[in-house]
């Protein structure tokens, strides 16, 4: 197994895909709140796209402060990817298009990265605690 850092951001990077089902946690005031979502991994650059009514974009706007589980096997607590950071809303049109290219349920939901109802936030100051499957012990890197 790698044990040095480079080769274990390696080895995390080759378990997020572009696109695949998470847990993202957000906060409403004093409550914690946890749903599945899309989680966009672009260029080893985190997004997630939402309509602009969403309680995760409403909650975002309000505590940009998020973190993504990625369970790495079908039994709880054998392994996991955990993905700290921030989430800011992307208004620049450039970025909005590039990424809804890559979005792909953006036509499922809306009209293109333009649609008023679609919202875009990137997650950045990313902090990820790998734990591999099988194992006690987990590392933590900033992205």
């Amino acid at each position: 197994m790698p044990n040095t850092l480079p080769e274990i951001q390696e080895e995390v990077w080759r378990r997020l895909k572009p696109s695949q089902c998470v847990y993202l946690a957000t906060a409403e005031a004093e409550q914690p709140r946890v749903r599945p979502v899309t989680l966009l991994n672009i260029d080893q650059k985190f997004w997630i796209a939402t309509s602009t009514r969403s309680a995760k974009a409403r909650q975002m706007r309000r505590n940009p402060n998020v973190e993504f589980c990625l369970p790495l096997d079908a039994e709880c607590g054998n392994g996991y990817l955990r993905i700290a950071g921030l989430a800011a809303p992307v208004t620049d049109p450039s970025t909005r298009e590039a990424i809804g290219k890559e979005i792909p349920f953006l036509r499922e939901f809306w009209t293109g990265s333009d649609d008023p109802q679609f919202a875009l936030f990137r997650i950045t100051r990313v902090e990820i605690e790998y734990l591999r499957p099988g194992e006690l012990t987990a590392f933590a890197f900033l992205v």
